[in-house]
Protein backbone atom coordinates (compact mmCIF):
# COMPACT_ATOMS: atom_id res chain seq x y z
CA UNK A 1 0.00 0.00 0.00
CA UNK A 2 1.50 3.45 -1.22
CA UNK A 3 1.18 6.22 1.30
CA UNK A 4 -0.25 8.70 -1.61
CA UNK A 5 -3.68 6.34 -1.33
CA UNK A 6 -6.30 7.73 -0.01
CA UNK A 7 -7.25 6.75 3.52
CA UNK A 8 -10.59 4.89 2.19
CA UNK A 9 -8.20 3.05 -0.35
CA UNK A 10 -6.20 1.49 2.86
CA UNK A 11 -8.99 0.93 5.05
CA UNK A 12 -10.10 -1.37 1.40
CA UNK A 13 -6.93 -2.77 1.17
CA UNK A 14 -6.69 -3.87 5.29
CA UNK A 15 -10.05 -5.61 4.88
CA UNK A 16 -8.92 -7.47 1.96
CA UNK A 17 -5.67 -8.14 3.53
CA UNK A 18 -7.65 -9.87 6.30
CA UNK A 19 -9.08 -12.00 3.97
CA UNK A 20 -10.89 -13.80 7.07
CA UNK A 21 -13.87 -13.11 9.42
CA UNK A 22 -11.94 -10.13 11.10
CA UNK A 23 -11.80 -8.74 7.23
CA UNK A 24 -15.32 -9.22 7.21
CA UNK A 25 -16.29 -7.71 11.14
CA UNK A 26 -14.13 -4.46 9.97
CA UNK A 27 -15.98 -4.34 6.69
CA UNK A 28 -19.67 -4.77 8.37
CA UNK A 29 -18.70 -1.94 11.42
CA UNK A 30 -17.05 -0.18 8.71
CA UNK A 31 -21.14 -0.18 6.69
CA UNK A 32 -22.55 0.74 10.17
CA UNK A 33 -20.39 3.74 10.80
CA UNK A 34 -21.51 5.30 7.09
CA UNK A 35 -25.09 4.32 7.79
CA UNK A 36 -25.55 5.85 11.40
CA UNK A 37 -22.75 8.89 9.66
CA UNK A 38 -23.14 9.47 6.10
CA UNK A 39 -20.97 12.41 6.76
CA UNK A 40 -17.92 10.20 9.03
CA UNK A 41 -14.33 11.11 7.17
CA UNK A 42 -12.18 8.23 6.79
CA UNK A 43 -8.70 8.61 8.10
CA UNK A 44 -5.49 5.68 8.39
CA UNK A 45 -3.40 7.07 11.27
CA UNK A 46 -0.96 5.52 13.39
CA UNK A 47 1.15 3.70 10.90
CA UNK A 48 -2.18 1.94 9.93
CA UNK A 49 -5.02 1.99 12.41
CA UNK A 50 -8.64 3.10 10.45
CA UNK A 51 -10.04 5.89 12.56
CA UNK A 52 -13.62 7.17 11.45
CA UNK A 53 -14.05 10.93 12.52
CA UNK A 54 -16.19 13.76 12.75
CA UNK A 55 -15.87 16.83 14.54
CA UNK A 56 -13.37 14.94 16.40
CA UNK A 57 -12.04 11.11 16.72
CA UNK A 58 -15.57 8.69 17.18
CA UNK A 59 -13.67 5.73 17.14
CA UNK A 60 -10.50 3.40 15.94
CA UNK A 61 -10.83 0.25 14.19
CA UNK A 62 -7.67 -2.24 15.02
CA UNK A 63 -7.77 -6.05 14.30
CA UNK A 64 -5.84 -8.86 16.41
CA UNK A 65 -5.44 -12.28 16.07
CA UNK A 66 -8.54 -12.95 18.17
CA UNK A 67 -10.71 -9.28 18.23
CA UNK A 68 -11.51 -6.80 15.64
CA UNK A 69 -11.23 -3.69 18.75
CA UNK A 70 -13.70 -0.52 17.95
CA UNK A 71 -12.08 2.11 20.81
CA UNK A 72 -13.79 4.92 21.19
CA UNK A 73 -11.98 8.24 21.80
CA UNK A 74 -14.46 9.56 24.18
CA UNK A 75 -16.95 6.21 24.96
CA UNK A 76 -16.43 6.88 28.94
CA UNK A 77 -18.97 10.04 28.28
CA UNK A 78 -21.12 8.08 26.44
CA UNK A 79 -24.52 6.47 27.52
CA UNK A 80 -24.53 2.91 26.11
CA UNK A 81 -27.72 1.01 27.57
CA UNK A 82 -26.94 -1.59 25.08
CA UNK A 83 -23.71 -2.63 27.18
CA UNK A 84 -22.12 -2.51 23.88
CA UNK A 85 -18.38 -1.40 25.51
CA UNK A 86 -16.60 -4.37 26.97
CA UNK A 87 -13.27 -3.56 26.99
CA UNK A 88 -11.08 -0.92 27.95
CA UNK A 89 -13.67 -0.14 30.88
CA UNK A 90 -11.34 1.61 33.61
CA UNK A 91 -9.96 4.67 31.45
CA UNK A 92 -11.52 7.74 32.28
CA UNK A 93 -11.83 8.62 28.28
CA UNK A 94 -11.81 5.67 26.13
CA UNK A 95 -14.36 2.65 26.01
CA UNK A 96 -13.70 -0.45 23.37
CA UNK A 97 -15.85 -2.75 21.95
CA UNK A 98 -13.96 -6.47 20.92
CA UNK A 99 -15.70 -8.35 18.61
CA UNK A 100 -14.51 -12.10 18.38
CA UNK A 101 -14.88 -14.23 15.76
CA UNK A 102 -18.77 -15.13 14.88
CA UNK A 103 -20.16 -12.54 17.52
CA UNK A 104 -23.47 -11.33 16.83
CA UNK A 105 -23.22 -7.27 16.11
CA UNK A 106 -26.59 -5.35 17.85
CA UNK A 107 -26.90 -2.88 14.63
CA UNK A 108 -29.39 -0.75 16.18
CA UNK A 109 -27.45 -0.22 19.42
CA UNK A 110 -24.24 0.51 17.43
CA UNK A 111 -25.57 2.96 15.05
CA UNK A 112 -27.31 4.42 17.82
CA UNK A 113 -24.01 4.22 19.85
CA UNK A 114 -22.20 6.01 16.72
CA UNK A 115 -24.53 8.98 16.40
CA UNK A 116 -24.11 9.91 20.56
CA UNK A 117 -20.58 10.21 19.74
CA UNK A 118 -20.83 12.47 16.64
CA UNK A 119 -23.13 14.84 18.88
CA UNK A 120 -20.84 14.68 22.08
CA UNK A 121 -17.85 15.72 19.33
CA UNK A 122 -20.26 18.52 17.56
CA UNK A 123 -20.85 19.89 21.54
CA UNK A 124 -17.45 19.87 22.30
CA UNK A 125 -16.28 21.31 18.79
CA UNK A 126 -14.44 24.72 19.20
CA UNK A 127 -16.53 27.13 17.34
CA UNK A 128 -14.54 28.62 14.07
CA UNK A 129 -13.14 31.60 14.45
CA UNK A 130 -15.35 34.87 13.36
CA UNK A 131 -13.67 36.74 10.80
CA UNK A 132 -11.61 39.57 11.82
CA UNK A 133 -13.48 42.92 12.46
CA UNK A 134 -12.82 45.20 8.87
CA UNK A 135 -12.99 48.64 9.23
CA UNK A 136 -14.91 49.68 6.62
CA UNK A 137 -14.18 53.00 4.67
CA UNK A 138 -16.70 56.43 5.93
CA UNK A 139 -18.33 57.40 2.82
CA UNK A 140 -18.54 60.46 4.00
CA UNK A 141 -15.53 61.91 6.33
CA UNK A 142 -16.20 64.47 9.16
CA UNK A 143 -14.43 67.51 7.83
CA UNK A 144 -11.08 67.78 9.38
CA UNK A 145 -11.26 70.56 12.54
CA UNK A 146 -8.83 73.22 12.02
CA UNK A 147 -6.37 74.09 15.05
CA UNK A 148 -7.52 77.45 16.34
CA UNK A 149 -5.65 80.51 15.11
CA UNK A 150 -2.64 81.44 17.27
CA UNK A 151 -2.71 84.71 19.02
CA UNK A 152 0.39 86.82 18.36
CA UNK A 153 2.11 87.63 21.83
CA UNK A 154 1.29 91.21 23.25
CA UNK A 155 4.84 92.35 22.38
CA UNK A 156 4.78 90.99 18.72
CA UNK A 157 1.28 93.14 18.59
CA UNK A 158 2.72 96.73 20.02
CA UNK A 159 5.45 96.17 17.65
CA UNK A 160 2.96 95.58 14.75
CA UNK A 161 1.38 98.84 15.74
CA UNK A 162 4.21 100.91 15.33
Amino acid sequence: MEKTESPSKLIDGRIKELNDWRGKTLAQLRKLIKEADPEVVEEWKWRGVPVWEHDGIICTGESYKAVVKLTFAKGASLADPAKLFNSSLEGNMRRAIDFGEGAKINEKAFKALIRAAVELNKSKAKPKPKPKATTQPATKKAPAKKAPAKKAPAKAKAKAKS
